[in-house]
């Protein structure tokens, strides 16, 4: 008890920046909370907090120690809130991450019913195309499509997608299909300006082979939904995701082309840490998306991609 009492104040005073704040919104002394500060410190062996008579701030190891505490601390209200009389209830704060442009579509909009599920339960989502380390940046799961870099992570495949290159009518009427990957040196390629961002090109399948493509034409953009806008717009051909550009595709507005020689699917994955105990809201997260994208009407374009595959962890 005294060793939870001492983390609960650490994050009360962290939280509010003076022992005195967190002295008062307790109801004891600050001699009292700050008493508590140096019983952890000793224990720990490490140096939490630096006080000075005007301000507290947090050490390297304390800022580490306090997004730890805090993620202690929500999954016991989380459990003790799962075995009340009301049943089992989710409770805490959630944080999540998934590719900025995938994101955008296909997670974000997800999130209000989400919490109407859950309204006990708030949410940071961070939508960005950096790979971002689960487990030292605090966060309970990221959506992840393509291959999985880290097999140390808990993965739950939600369904898959593949990229295709696309055009509009007008340009194919104008400047014809290719035929074969090669007859893209001779087209109009709307690509990424950052090579970063497509280490390997344009990939194709060919004789049974992976076929990279690295290509050229009078337009590039740093950002995948300009690309796309352009490709609609008819100025260029442009290699895109299906869960970008299926609603497209099915009503007319893009046409594949090179279809024959599309590479195989890539998975969309929730990927997790391995944790002994999984806090209810992560679970609860995990098994929304999880019923999400099962639904076919998610992926109108495509019926074989949609998420079929999903119940266990890979």
């Amino acid at each position: 008890m005294d060793r939870l009492k001492q983390i609960e104040t650490f994050v009360a005073v962290a939280g509010r920046g003076s022992l005195t704040a967190a002295a008062n919104a307790e109801g004891v002394a600050p001699a009292i909370i700050g008493r508590r500060i140096d019983a952890l410190e000793a224990r720990l062996g490490v140096k939490l907090l630096v006080r000075t008579t005007r301000r507290i701030s947090l050490t390297h190891e304390g800022v580490a120690f306090l997004e730890d505490c805090q993620r202690l601390l929500a999954d016991l209200q989380s459990a003790e809130a799962s075995v009340t009389a009301g049943g089992v209830k989710a409770s805490g704060h959630l944080r999540i991450t998934a590719p900025a442009g995938f994101g955008r579509k296909h997670v974000a909009p997800l999130v209000p019913e989400f919490r109407q599920r859950n309204p006990d339960v708030t949410l940071s989502l961070d939508l960005t195309d950096r790979l971002v380390d689960l487990v030292n940046e605090g966060y309970d799961c990221a959506v992840r499509v393509g291959a999985l870099a880290d097999s140390s992570l808990v993965s739950v495949r939600l369904g898959e997608s593949r990229r295709a290159c696309v055009a509009s009518p007008a340009y194919i009427r104008r400047f014809g299909a290719p035929q074969s990957p090669q007859d893209l040196q001779r087209h109009r390629c709307l690509t990424y300006s950052s090579v970063a961002s497509q280490p390997r090109g344009w990939v194709f399948q060919q004789a049974g082979e992976s076929l990279h493509l690295r290509l050229s034409g009078p337009l590039d953009c740093t950002d995948g939904a300009v690309l796309h806008q352009w490709c609609i717009e008819g100025h260029g051909l442009a290699w895109r995701s299906m869960w970008e550009v299926g609603e497209e595709l099915a009503t007319g507005g893009l046409v594949e082309v090179l279809a024959d020689y599309a590479a195989p699917p890539v998975g969309i994955h929730v990927v997790f840490a391995q944790r002994k105990h999984m806090p209810l809201r992560q679970r609860l997260w995990i098994d929304y998306l999880k019923e999400c994208f099962a639904n076919p009407a998610l992926w109108p374009w495509s019926r074989t991609e949609s998420a079929t595959a999903l119940a266990e962890p890979a």
